[in-house]
Protein backbone atom coordinates (compact mmCIF):
# COMPACT_ATOMS: atom_id res chain seq x y z
CA UNK A 1 0.00 0.00 0.00
CA UNK A 2 1.37 3.37 -1.06
CA UNK A 3 0.11 6.13 1.29
CA UNK A 4 1.31 8.92 -1.02
CA UNK A 5 -1.66 10.93 -2.36
CA UNK A 6 -1.99 11.55 -6.07
CA UNK A 7 -0.76 14.83 -7.46
CA UNK A 8 -3.42 17.26 -8.65
CA UNK A 9 -2.62 16.33 -12.26
CA UNK A 10 -2.91 12.57 -11.66
CA UNK A 11 -6.10 12.97 -9.63
CA UNK A 12 -7.65 14.98 -12.47
CA UNK A 13 -6.48 12.36 -14.99
CA UNK A 14 -8.08 9.59 -12.92
CA UNK A 15 -11.44 11.39 -12.72
CA UNK A 16 -11.30 11.98 -16.49
CA UNK A 17 -10.43 8.32 -17.07
CA UNK A 18 -13.38 6.78 -15.20
CA UNK A 19 -16.09 7.79 -17.72
CA UNK A 20 -14.19 6.07 -20.54
CA UNK A 21 -14.14 2.80 -18.58
CA UNK A 22 -17.85 3.19 -17.89
CA UNK A 23 -18.33 3.56 -21.66
CA UNK A 24 -16.24 0.44 -22.32
CA UNK A 25 -18.23 -1.69 -19.86
CA UNK A 26 -21.48 -0.15 -21.03
CA UNK A 27 -20.90 -1.26 -24.63
CA UNK A 28 -19.41 -4.61 -23.67
CA UNK A 29 -21.91 -5.81 -21.09
CA UNK A 30 -24.97 -3.53 -21.17
CA UNK A 31 -25.48 -3.02 -24.94
CA UNK A 32 -24.84 0.73 -24.49
CA UNK A 33 -28.14 1.19 -22.64
CA UNK A 34 -26.73 3.16 -19.70
CA UNK A 35 -26.44 6.93 -19.63
CA UNK A 36 -23.16 8.44 -18.42
CA UNK A 37 -23.28 9.12 -14.67
CA UNK A 38 -21.35 11.60 -12.54
CA UNK A 39 -18.20 10.17 -10.93
CA UNK A 40 -16.84 11.06 -7.51
CA UNK A 41 -14.09 9.68 -5.30
CA UNK A 42 -14.62 9.32 -1.55
CA UNK A 43 -12.39 8.59 1.41
CA UNK A 44 -14.54 5.64 2.47
CA UNK A 45 -12.73 2.42 3.33
CA UNK A 46 -15.66 0.25 4.43
CA UNK A 47 -17.66 0.81 1.22
CA UNK A 48 -15.84 0.33 -2.06
CA UNK A 49 -18.47 1.86 -4.31
CA UNK A 50 -22.05 3.10 -4.51
CA UNK A 51 -24.70 4.02 -7.06
CA UNK A 52 -26.67 7.06 -5.85
CA UNK A 53 -29.94 7.29 -7.76
CA UNK A 54 -30.96 10.77 -6.57
CA UNK A 55 -27.87 12.44 -8.05
CA UNK A 56 -27.08 9.84 -10.76
CA UNK A 57 -23.67 9.39 -9.22
CA UNK A 58 -21.24 6.47 -9.05
CA UNK A 59 -18.95 6.88 -6.09
CA UNK A 60 -15.73 4.91 -5.70
CA UNK A 61 -13.43 4.70 -2.71
CA UNK A 62 -10.23 6.64 -3.44
CA UNK A 63 -8.08 4.41 -1.13
CA UNK A 64 -9.43 1.34 -2.90
CA UNK A 65 -8.84 2.75 -6.39
CA UNK A 66 -5.26 3.69 -5.54
CA UNK A 67 -4.29 0.59 -3.56
CA UNK A 68 -5.80 -2.28 -5.56
CA UNK A 69 -5.15 -3.58 -9.10
CA UNK A 70 -7.30 -1.97 -11.77
CA UNK A 71 -9.26 -5.17 -12.64
CA UNK A 72 -10.60 -5.12 -9.08
CA UNK A 73 -11.63 -1.49 -9.51
CA UNK A 74 -13.42 -2.46 -12.72
CA UNK A 75 -15.17 -5.28 -10.85
CA UNK A 76 -16.61 -2.78 -8.39
CA UNK A 77 -17.50 -0.35 -11.20
CA UNK A 78 -19.35 -3.10 -13.08
CA UNK A 79 -21.19 -3.97 -9.86
CA UNK A 80 -22.39 -0.37 -9.47
CA UNK A 81 -23.32 -0.23 -13.16
CA UNK A 82 -25.53 -3.28 -12.60
CA UNK A 83 -27.31 -1.29 -9.88
CA UNK A 84 -27.66 1.58 -12.37
CA UNK A 85 -29.08 -0.81 -14.98
CA UNK A 86 -31.72 -2.22 -12.61
CA UNK A 87 -32.60 1.28 -11.47
CA UNK A 88 -32.66 3.30 -14.70
CA UNK A 89 -33.18 0.77 -17.50
CA UNK A 90 -35.36 -1.89 -15.86
CA UNK A 91 -37.03 0.70 -13.61
CA UNK A 92 -37.20 -1.71 -10.67
CA UNK A 93 -37.16 0.12 -7.35
CA UNK A 94 -39.22 -2.02 -4.99
CA UNK A 95 -36.68 -4.85 -4.58
CA UNK A 96 -33.85 -4.78 -2.07
CA UNK A 97 -30.50 -3.56 -3.44
CA UNK A 98 -29.08 -7.04 -4.04
CA UNK A 99 -32.36 -8.70 -4.85
CA UNK A 100 -33.33 -11.30 -7.43
CA UNK A 101 -33.28 -8.95 -10.44
CA UNK A 102 -29.87 -7.52 -9.54
CA UNK A 103 -28.37 -11.00 -9.10
CA UNK A 104 -29.82 -12.09 -12.45
CA UNK A 105 -28.39 -9.04 -14.23
CA UNK A 106 -24.96 -9.80 -12.76
CA UNK A 107 -25.10 -13.49 -13.63
CA UNK A 108 -26.06 -12.78 -17.23
CA UNK A 109 -23.04 -10.49 -17.61
CA UNK A 110 -20.35 -12.33 -15.65
CA UNK A 111 -20.34 -9.67 -12.92
CA UNK A 112 -19.59 -10.38 -9.27
CA UNK A 113 -22.85 -9.63 -7.44
CA UNK A 114 -20.92 -9.20 -4.21
CA UNK A 115 -18.03 -7.08 -5.58
CA UNK A 116 -15.69 -7.42 -2.64
CA UNK A 117 -12.89 -6.02 -4.77
CA UNK A 118 -10.65 -9.05 -5.15
CA UNK A 119 -11.57 -11.08 -8.26
CA UNK A 120 -11.00 -14.35 -6.38
CA UNK A 121 -14.20 -13.60 -4.46
CA UNK A 122 -16.07 -15.05 -7.43
CA UNK A 123 -15.07 -18.62 -6.61
CA UNK A 124 -15.93 -21.13 -3.94
CA UNK A 125 -13.76 -24.04 -2.98
CA UNK A 126 -15.22 -26.99 -1.14
CA UNK A 127 -13.81 -30.10 0.50
CA UNK A 128 -13.61 -32.07 -2.76
CA UNK A 129 -11.66 -29.31 -4.52
CA UNK A 130 -9.29 -29.07 -1.56
CA UNK A 131 -8.71 -32.84 -1.67
CA UNK A 132 -7.91 -32.71 -5.38
CA UNK A 133 -5.51 -29.80 -4.87
CA UNK A 134 -3.76 -31.60 -2.04
CA UNK A 135 -3.30 -34.77 -4.10
CA UNK A 136 -1.94 -32.75 -7.03
CA UNK A 137 0.45 -30.92 -4.67
CA UNK A 138 1.79 -34.23 -3.38
CA UNK A 139 2.25 -35.61 -6.87
CA UNK A 140 4.07 -32.49 -8.03
CA UNK A 141 6.31 -32.75 -4.99
CA UNK A 142 7.23 -36.26 -6.15
CA UNK A 143 7.84 -34.84 -9.62
CA UNK A 144 10.75 -32.93 -8.13
CA UNK A 145 12.54 -36.23 -7.54
CA UNK A 146 16.07 -36.56 -8.97
CA UNK A 147 14.96 -39.95 -10.28
CA UNK A 148 13.83 -39.07 -13.81
CA UNK A 149 11.54 -42.10 -14.14
CA UNK A 150 9.81 -41.38 -10.83
CA UNK A 151 9.50 -37.69 -11.66
CA UNK A 152 7.97 -38.34 -15.08
CA UNK A 153 5.49 -40.85 -13.64
CA UNK A 154 4.41 -38.41 -10.93
CA UNK A 155 3.87 -35.63 -13.45
CA UNK A 156 1.79 -37.88 -15.69
CA UNK A 157 -0.30 -38.94 -12.69
CA UNK A 158 -0.91 -35.31 -11.73
CA UNK A 159 -1.96 -34.57 -15.32
CA UNK A 160 -4.34 -37.54 -15.28
CA UNK A 161 -5.82 -36.51 -11.93
CA UNK A 162 -6.55 -32.95 -13.07
CA UNK A 163 -8.05 -34.23 -16.33
CA UNK A 164 -10.23 -36.82 -14.59
CA UNK A 165 -11.42 -34.29 -11.99
CA UNK A 166 -12.41 -31.76 -14.66
CA UNK A 167 -14.18 -34.32 -16.85
CA UNK A 168 -16.22 -35.57 -13.88
CA UNK A 169 -17.05 -32.02 -12.77
CA UNK A 170 -18.17 -31.05 -16.28
CA UNK A 171 -20.32 -34.16 -16.60
CA UNK A 172 -21.94 -33.50 -13.23
CA UNK A 173 -23.08 -30.06 -14.46
CA UNK A 174 -23.21 -28.85 -10.88
CA UNK A 175 -23.57 -25.13 -10.21
CA UNK A 176 -20.08 -23.68 -10.36
CA UNK A 177 -18.70 -20.26 -9.59
CA UNK A 178 -15.50 -19.23 -11.26
CA UNK A 179 -12.50 -17.31 -10.03
CA UNK A 180 -10.51 -14.65 -11.81
CA UNK A 181 -6.77 -14.07 -11.49
CA UNK A 182 -4.57 -11.51 -13.24
CA UNK A 183 -1.02 -12.06 -14.45
CA UNK A 184 1.68 -9.80 -15.81
CA UNK A 185 3.04 -6.31 -15.23
CA UNK A 186 0.60 -3.70 -16.59
CA UNK A 187 3.36 -1.25 -17.52
CA UNK A 188 5.34 -3.82 -19.52
CA UNK A 189 4.56 -5.17 -22.95
CA UNK A 190 3.92 -8.92 -22.89
CA UNK A 191 6.78 -10.91 -24.38
CA UNK A 192 6.36 -13.67 -26.91
CA UNK A 193 7.10 -16.32 -24.29
CA UNK A 194 4.47 -14.91 -21.91
CA UNK A 195 1.85 -15.11 -24.64
CA UNK A 196 2.90 -18.67 -25.44
CA UNK A 197 2.66 -19.71 -21.79
CA UNK A 198 -0.83 -18.25 -21.43
CA UNK A 199 -1.95 -20.06 -24.60
CA UNK A 200 -0.57 -23.28 -23.13
CA UNK A 201 -2.59 -22.71 -19.93
CA UNK A 202 -5.78 -22.41 -21.98
CA UNK A 203 -5.00 -25.56 -23.96
CA UNK A 204 -4.02 -27.86 -21.10
CA UNK A 205 -5.02 -26.44 -17.73
CA UNK A 206 -8.78 -25.90 -18.03
CA UNK A 207 -8.86 -22.10 -17.87
CA UNK A 208 -9.88 -19.31 -20.21
CA UNK A 209 -7.59 -16.31 -20.74
CA UNK A 210 -7.76 -12.90 -22.32
CA UNK A 211 -5.51 -9.83 -22.48
CA UNK A 212 -7.40 -6.91 -20.93
CA UNK A 213 -6.64 -3.17 -20.72
CA UNK A 214 -6.00 -1.58 -17.33
CA UNK A 215 -5.26 1.88 -15.98
CA UNK A 216 -2.45 2.66 -13.52
CA UNK A 217 -3.59 5.73 -11.51
CA UNK A 218 -0.20 6.42 -9.92
CA UNK A 219 1.39 6.70 -13.35
CA UNK A 220 -1.56 8.12 -15.25
CA UNK A 221 -1.16 5.62 -18.09
CA UNK A 222 -2.89 2.57 -19.52
CA UNK A 223 -1.43 -0.90 -19.76
CA UNK A 224 -2.64 -4.49 -20.06
CA UNK A 225 -2.63 -7.75 -18.09
CA UNK A 226 -3.78 -11.33 -18.69
CA UNK A 227 -7.00 -12.42 -17.00
CA UNK A 228 -7.51 -16.10 -16.19
CA UNK A 229 -10.95 -17.55 -15.46
CA UNK A 230 -11.74 -21.01 -14.12
CA UNK A 231 -12.48 -23.03 -11.02
CA UNK A 232 -10.31 -22.35 -7.99
CA UNK A 233 -8.31 -25.56 -8.41
CA UNK A 234 -7.63 -24.86 -12.08
CA UNK A 235 -6.77 -21.20 -11.60
CA UNK A 236 -4.32 -21.98 -8.80
CA UNK A 237 -2.69 -24.67 -10.90
CA UNK A 238 -2.50 -22.35 -13.93
CA UNK A 239 -0.90 -19.56 -11.88
CA UNK A 240 1.74 -22.01 -10.66
CA UNK A 241 2.45 -23.34 -14.15
CA UNK A 242 2.75 -19.77 -15.45
CA UNK A 243 5.41 -18.86 -12.89
CA UNK A 244 7.14 -22.25 -13.22
CA UNK A 245 7.47 -22.12 -17.00
CA UNK A 246 8.67 -18.53 -17.17
CA UNK A 247 11.32 -19.24 -14.53
CA UNK A 248 12.31 -22.56 -16.13
CA UNK A 249 12.58 -21.09 -19.64
CA UNK A 250 14.87 -18.37 -18.32
CA UNK A 251 16.98 -20.86 -16.34
CA UNK A 252 17.36 -23.17 -19.35
CA UNK A 253 18.38 -20.18 -21.49
CA UNK A 254 21.13 -19.28 -19.02
CA UNK A 255 22.28 -22.87 -18.64
CA UNK A 256 22.48 -23.55 -22.37
CA UNK A 257 24.18 -20.44 -23.70
CA UNK A 258 27.04 -22.73 -24.74
CA UNK A 259 24.83 -24.54 -27.28
CA UNK A 260 26.27 -23.90 -30.75
CA UNK A 261 22.79 -23.12 -32.05
CA UNK A 262 22.51 -20.13 -29.72
CA UNK A 263 24.49 -17.40 -31.44
CA UNK A 264 23.86 -14.33 -29.29
CA UNK A 265 21.62 -12.69 -26.72
CA UNK A 266 19.24 -11.82 -29.54
CA UNK A 267 18.24 -15.50 -29.57
CA UNK A 268 16.87 -15.34 -26.00
CA UNK A 269 13.25 -14.81 -27.01
CA UNK A 270 13.31 -17.50 -29.67
CA UNK A 271 14.99 -20.01 -27.35
CA UNK A 272 12.55 -19.45 -24.48
CA UNK A 273 9.58 -19.70 -26.86
CA UNK A 274 11.04 -22.99 -28.05
CA UNK A 275 11.15 -24.24 -24.45
CA UNK A 276 7.43 -23.55 -24.06
CA UNK A 277 6.69 -25.22 -27.39
CA UNK A 278 8.66 -28.30 -26.40
CA UNK A 279 6.81 -28.55 -23.07
CA UNK A 280 3.51 -28.12 -24.90
CA UNK A 281 4.40 -31.06 -27.17
CA UNK A 282 5.19 -33.13 -24.09
CA UNK A 283 1.80 -32.34 -22.53
CA UNK A 284 0.10 -33.08 -25.84
CA UNK A 285 1.75 -36.48 -25.91
CA UNK A 286 0.56 -37.21 -22.37
CA UNK A 287 -2.98 -36.17 -23.23
CA UNK A 288 -2.97 -38.44 -26.28
CA UNK A 289 -1.90 -41.35 -24.07
CA UNK A 290 -4.69 -40.55 -21.60
CA UNK A 291 -7.25 -40.50 -24.41
CA UNK A 292 -6.38 -44.15 -24.92
CA UNK A 293 -7.73 -44.80 -21.40
CA UNK A 294 -11.03 -43.08 -22.19
CA UNK A 295 -10.18 -39.71 -20.63
CA UNK A 296 -11.20 -37.21 -23.29
CA UNK A 297 -11.65 -33.53 -22.46
CA UNK A 298 -14.59 -31.98 -24.32
CA UNK A 299 -14.56 -28.62 -22.54
CA UNK A 300 -16.72 -27.04 -19.86
CA UNK A 301 -19.81 -25.32 -21.26
CA UNK A 302 -20.41 -23.49 -17.97
CA UNK A 303 -17.01 -21.82 -18.08
CA UNK A 304 -17.53 -21.00 -21.75
CA UNK A 305 -20.89 -19.39 -20.92
CA UNK A 306 -19.36 -17.38 -18.08
CA UNK A 307 -16.51 -16.21 -20.27
CA UNK A 308 -18.80 -15.27 -23.17
CA UNK A 309 -21.11 -13.34 -20.83
CA UNK A 310 -18.13 -11.43 -19.48
CA UNK A 311 -16.56 -10.85 -22.92
CA UNK A 312 -19.29 -11.08 -25.58
CA UNK A 313 -17.13 -9.40 -28.24
CA UNK A 314 -13.89 -11.34 -28.40
CA UNK A 315 -11.34 -10.90 -31.15
CA UNK A 316 -8.47 -13.29 -31.76
CA UNK A 317 -5.13 -12.73 -33.39
CA UNK A 318 -2.89 -15.24 -35.09
CA UNK A 319 0.87 -15.05 -34.83
CA UNK A 320 3.46 -16.66 -37.04
CA UNK A 321 6.42 -18.39 -35.42
CA UNK A 322 9.86 -18.29 -37.00
CA UNK A 323 11.63 -21.60 -36.39
CA UNK A 324 15.30 -20.82 -35.85
CA UNK A 325 18.15 -22.99 -34.62
CA UNK A 326 17.86 -21.37 -31.18
CA UNK A 327 14.12 -22.08 -31.14
CA UNK A 328 14.79 -25.73 -31.94
CA UNK A 329 17.39 -25.93 -29.16
CA UNK A 330 14.86 -24.56 -26.68
CA UNK A 331 12.24 -26.95 -27.99
CA UNK A 332 14.47 -29.92 -27.25
CA UNK A 333 15.08 -28.65 -23.73
CA UNK A 334 11.35 -28.05 -23.21
CA UNK A 335 10.52 -31.67 -23.98
CA UNK A 336 12.60 -32.70 -20.95
CA UNK A 337 10.84 -30.41 -18.45
CA UNK A 338 9.13 -32.08 -15.51
CA UNK A 339 6.52 -29.84 -13.90
CA UNK A 340 7.02 -29.94 -10.14
CA UNK A 341 6.96 -28.05 -6.86
CA UNK A 342 3.37 -27.16 -6.01
CA UNK A 343 1.96 -23.77 -5.09
CA UNK A 344 1.74 -23.15 -1.37
CA UNK A 345 -0.16 -20.70 0.77
CA UNK A 346 1.41 -18.08 3.00
CA UNK A 347 0.47 -18.16 6.69
CA UNK A 348 -2.98 -16.70 7.12
CA UNK A 349 -3.11 -14.60 3.97
CA UNK A 350 -4.99 -17.06 1.76
CA UNK A 351 -3.02 -15.91 -1.27
CA UNK A 352 -0.85 -18.31 -3.29
CA UNK A 353 2.90 -17.85 -3.27
CA UNK A 354 4.83 -18.88 -6.37
CA UNK A 355 7.79 -21.17 -5.98
CA UNK A 356 10.60 -21.29 -8.49
CA UNK A 357 11.59 -24.20 -10.65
Amino acid sequence: MDPTPLSTELEAALVRELPSWHTLLNHRQFHARLRPPVFTLSEATSRLGAWVRSTRRIELSRPFVLDRPWPEVMGVLAHEMAHQFVDEVLQIHEEVAHGETFRRVCEERGIDARAGGAPVALGLGGAEVDRVLERVRKLLALAGSPNQHEAEAAMRRAHELMLRHNIEAAQARAATLFELRHLGEPLKRASRVEVDVVNLLVEFFFVKAIRIPVYVPRHGVRGAVFELAGTRANVEMAVHVHAFLLATAERLWRDNRGDARVRSGHDRGSYRAGVVRGFREKLDGERTELQGTGLVWLGDSRLEDFYRARYPRITRRRRSVRISAAHEAGREAGREIVLHRPIEHGPGDGQPRRLGA
